[in-house]
């Protein structure tokens, strides 16, 4: 199809389906499993798309999209929150095309939900937030508004079995019914579509939780490598075959059918429901991970 006619398209459906900006939350399991990478990468390929795109680095300063891209202003969110300053005047538009704004958990935990609203119904097309998740496993109340959740994993036990438990602290804090999942880091797509078969079962069996195939990223020291040079694989390295998942991600993405931002009581009792509720043990999280891995784990 004709890309203007899709452009068409898909402009058509946003003035039908919704008004403000589609926010997209992504979280993952451990350190190093590739969530800000995914965030800047989808960020730029979205911006190259013709997107107006926002990031919200929720991160701590050490590896998080601030940090690479040499934004320090780590006061606008809460300055736009105190009506300060506009959100046009605090947010920074990075070289790699699209906005970006911190907002630490210094500056977020003062603010409920309905004051979030104005930050995330803003001009921008698109807004992805590198979700930071308190010490129960639960989103901030920015993070909780999201339409779409985007879980980051990889084809490891460890890695499985941690986006499990956090489906499942993130599901009984906020009663999210539906993830989306990025496998991050695939050798064999074979393995990346059998892992997502099997966690999606698991998911289904275990806490009624639905997941819908985000795709996923090819292994590439490259992707490191724009890092390390303060860009990303889509801006720095585009012929490489993470940049091309990425891309195709993003492209997905726009046709992503829109579904409604939860309803959110505010943060602090978000985090009383996570301390509450996740009574289930480690133990059954890792006993039902272990048959969502396409090979037997290894002892």
């Amino acid at each position: 199809m004709d890309k203007y006619v899709l452009d068409q398209a898909e402009g058509l459906r946003r003035l039908l389906t919704r008004s403000g900006s589609r926010v997209v939350a992504v979280v993952g399991g451990p350190t190093g499993i590739g969530c800000t990478s995914a965030v800047v990468n989808l960020a730029a390929a979205l911006a190259a798309h013709g997107k107006d795109v926002l990031v919200i680095d929720e991160q701590q300063p050490a590896g998080s999209v601030s940090e690479l891209t040499h934004v320090q202003d780590s006061g606008a969110f809460a300055a736009v929150m105190s009506g300060r300053r506009t959100l046009t005047e605090s947010i920074t538009r990075t070289s790699l095309g699209f906005s970006l704004i911190s907002a630490p958990r210094d500056e977020r935990i003062s603010h409920d939900a309905a004051q979030c609203r104005a930050l995330l119904d803003g001009a921008a097309d698109i807004v992805l937030i590198d979700a930071q998740l308190d010490r129960n496993g639960a989103l901030s109340s920015l993070g909780a508004q999201a339409h779409d959740f985007l879980m980051v994993t990889r084809v490891a036990a460890s890695a499985i079995t941690e986006a499990y438990a956090c489906m499942k602290r993130l599901h009984y804090a906020h009663a999210i019914g539906q993830f989306r999942v990025l496998i991050n880091h695939v050798q064999d797509p074979a393995d990346a579509a059998i892992a997502f078969e099997n966690l999606s079962g698991v998911a289904s069996r275990y806490l009624a939780v639905s997941l819908v195939q985000a795709g996923y990223v090819s292994e590439d020291a490259r992707v490191a490598r724009a890092k390390e040079l303060s860009r990303c694989a889509v801006d720095a390295f585009p012929a490489t075959a993470a940049a091309r998942d990425y891309r195709r991600i993003a492209a997905e993405l726009l046709f992503w059918p829109m579904r409604p931002a939860p309803y959110v009581r505010g943060e602090a009792q978000d985090q009383n429901d996570a301390r509450y509720s996740v009574g289930e043990s480690d133990e059954s999280s890792r006993a039902a991970a272990h048959y969502a891995l396409p090979f037997p784990a290894m002892h």
